[in-house]
């Protein structure tokens, strides 16, 4: 992978608020320009009561709420990749305030892995046109005056795209606390050699780099945390801090993937993430309904 192709500027601070969300242990951000009221949404959630089949979107108003209550405008909904844990609010949110949608171009390649897996036939399209814009590695786009950069950061999904804004670099699940390690590498198209190397190019950014992670799960009883610095995770990150090699980490991630059961919200997040955080069409009787595939994955 090569090294970020756009300078970081460190100077640039983005205020950053989060929105954690309890059931599916999400951090969903604001990130507002420093020099304007142009804001982005990074990794939105959709409410879901699975057992009852209810969407409800109290996670995304509460997003809303805060960016209307401090008149910001919304130019751009981010998903660092198909999340697996939680269902995106994207659209919702993009219908009531505007912006666009985007994600990595790799979009394409889930796509067509869980439209076979979900047979969801010609009608469903495989060429991520359901989102507003795929990021290329490199790729940079603005938040009001605040450029923001694109980083392919793969290997927990073929999608996962860091996104670095300023002196803020938003991992999705790429990275975790120091305390947490890294995600899992086992889902298809993951690879837990290719996962190190995306750590490593983001542990090369500069060591002030302030780090936001889009889960948390409070190992050993701590309290919740989502950010860290690229010197925090390099000193002390229990996966992939310095001195760990490659190899020594591939032995362990894999061994422990195998431990791991599947999430539980990976059936219905994937079907609606990978339609840009829309439902699936409604069937003819007018109701809209989730697959279960059985012995799919």
């Amino acid at each position: 992978m090569a090294a970020i192709s756009h300078p970081v500027d460190l100077s640039l601070k983005p205020a950053v608020t989060a929105f954690f969300d309890a059931p599916t242990n999400t951090i969903s951000y604001v990130v507002k320009d420093p020099g304007s009221n142009a804001c982005a949404v990074v990794d939105s959630v959709m409410d879901i009561d699975y057992a009852a089949g209810r969407i409800t979107y109290a996670s995304a108003d509460a997003i809303i709420a805060h960016i209307s209550e401090h008149g910001l405008t919304l130019e751009w909904l981010i998903e660092t990749h198909v999340h697996a844990d939680h269902l995106s609010a994207a659209p919702y949110i993009q219908g009531r305030l505007g912006g666009k949608i985007g994600i990595g171009e790799q979009i394409t390649v889930v796509q067509e892995v869980f439209g076979k897996v979900f047979n969801e036939g010609t009608e469903f399209r495989r060429d991520g046109s359901q989102f507003d814009r795929l990021f290329r590695d490199g790729d940079s786009y603005m938040i009001g005056g605040m450029q923001a950069v694109v980083l392919h950061t793969p290997g927990h999904t073929p999608a996962c795209m860091t996104h670095v804004i300023g002196d803020a670099a938003f991992v999705g699940d790429t990275l975790f606390m120091p305390d947490g390690g890294s995600a899992r590498a086992d889902f298809p198209g993951g690879d837990a050699r290719t996962l190190y190397r995306s750590m490593r190019r983001i542990l090369d950014l500069p060591s002030e780099m302030r780090l936001f992670m889009c889960h948390d799960y409070g190992p050993n009883g701590r309290e919740i945390a989502w950010e860290s610095t690229v010197a925090e995770e390099r000193a002390h990150n229990i996966h992939v801090r310095d001195g760990i090699g490659e190899d020594a980490f591939v032995a362990m991630r894999e061994a422990r993937d195998r431990t791991l059961a599947m999430p539980r919200l990976i059936l219905p997040s994937l079907q609606v993430n990978m339609r840009a955080g829309a439902l699936p069409p409604a069937e003819p009787n007018g109701r809209i309904f989730l697959k279960l595939p059985i012995n799919a994955l």
